[in-house]
């Protein structure tokens, strides 16, 4: 089997070794529910225990503030949705920006058929969200502001300690989706003002089907799935022992590798982006240059179908993507890059790769020299590019 270069991170990481070792005697010796009251089994409570206190210091929080899900999309759900129901008798505006995961645009798309009205900001060309428009859009019945800490296609890092601080100041909740973002840069609740964070464990070397929901103490939300007293009676379900023990184990790997990996992540990045803007013309860097994920590079390219292009590179044995995997099979343009201010025929041109920990300069080099023969071979069949190509 030819070699795959990896560079989907965004959409999933591969498990760790360390986390799928730390997982599998919960599925085959200590399997008990943590429910039951026999000692066999109410000690998992003690495994789960340990894992809040794990996420819990990575964000500076209180491990009673971590609530564990089934990813960054129930999590989202869960925000948006129990906030509304919450706090509705106070107001039924929230804010949010045109460039958000579906998993928060979809639910407010929910609450407005539900009488919620929701503001919508704009971004600038990079991508960021202007923390004076946030405060701009406040009103008096607006109950929550939902900002993502960093963009999933375009990885522009959001100001999030200014949006917190406006929110606190206001008195009105602040959520971030920051399921890119978690352990992938510095985020603490205190300093950022945060009272809901949302996370996914397969985003970070861990498993999939595990998130958490961070509350912050005091905040008043109800139950989102509806059943049995767990997780302090506010998610109920029997608890994924194996899938809390894994995005434990992944947190702290994550936690204690993210500055030499942003550090190699970083490097890599700049190197791919500086290769791609000098030897392939016509193309866009995507998102903030500076204000980025070290492991994203998005990419715009004139005369380029993004779908060729991908199927050309899976062809060379790289696994890229040309925004979220969520949105995969969809004939639209990316939406966030709609919002960036791309026309839509530019906007279909475009190529997400994303690092990880195991990406080498060598698989760069390799990409990047793919990369140019696929975009010039496309081109070459693109009446479009021969006529601009004879005007110039």
């Amino acid at each position: 089997m030819k070699k795959i270069i990896y560079l989907d991170n965004a959409a999933t990481t591969r498990t760790a070794p360390e986390v799928v070792d730390a997982m599998l005697p919960y599925f085959t010796e200590n399997y008990g529910n943590p429910s039951s009251i026999y000692g066999f089994a109410s000690a998992n409570k003690e495994v789960i225990a340990r894992q809040r206190e794990t996420i819990a210091d990575v964000l500076g929080a209180k491990a009673n503030e971590i609530y564990f899900t089934a990813g960054g999309t129930e999590s989202d759900n869960w925000a948006l949705t129990a906030t509304a129901e919450a706090y509705g008798a106070k107001g039924k505006h929230i804010i949010t920006s045109r460039i958000e995961h579906h998993a928060v645009l979809h639910t407010c798309a929910y609450l407005e058929k539900r009488g919620y009205e929701v503001t919508y900001l704009d971004v600038d060309e990079n991508g960021l969200v202007d923390p004076r428009k946030v405060e701009e859009a406040i009103r008096p019945d607006t109950i929550l502001i939902s900002i993502m800490a960093a963009n999933n296609e375009i990885g522009t890092i959001q100001p999030i300690r200014e949006i917190g601080e406006i929110a606190h100041t206001h008195g009105v909740l602040f959520h971030t989706d920051a399921v890119q973002a978690f352990a992938q840069i510095p985020i603490n609740v205190d300093e950022c003002h945060i009272d809901m964070l949302s996370a996914s464990g397969h985003k970070l070397n861990g498993p999939k089907g595990i998130g958490f929901l961070y509350i912050r103490k005091g905040v008043k939300i109800r139950s989102f799935i509806h059943g049995g007293a767990q997780e302090r009676k506010r998610r109920a379900g029997t608890e994924n022992v194996p899938g809390i023990a894994g995005l434990g184990k992944a947190v702290e790997l994550a936690a204690a590798t993210m500055e030499e990996r942003a550090a190699k992540e970083t490097e890599l990045r700049d190197y791919a982006i500086s290769r791609i803007e000098k030897e392939i013309p016509y193309c866009r860097l995507n998102g903030d240059r500076v204000k980025r994920l070290p492991n994203n590079i998005n990419f715009s390219f004139r005369f380029i179908e993004g779908e060729s292009m991908l199927i050309k590179l899976d062809f060379k044995g790289i696994c890229a993507s040309s925004g979220s995997a969520c949105t995969s099979g969809s004939l639209d343009p990316s939406h966030v890059l709609l919002a960036i201010g791309l026309p839509h025929e530019i906007a279909h041109g475009s190529l997400r790769m994303t690092l990880g920990a195991d990406t080498t300069k060598e698989d760069i080099d390799y990409t990047v020299d793919c990369l140019k023969e696929i975009v010039e071979e496309i081109r070459s069949m693109s009446p479009l590019y021969e006529d601009f190509i004879k005007k110039q």
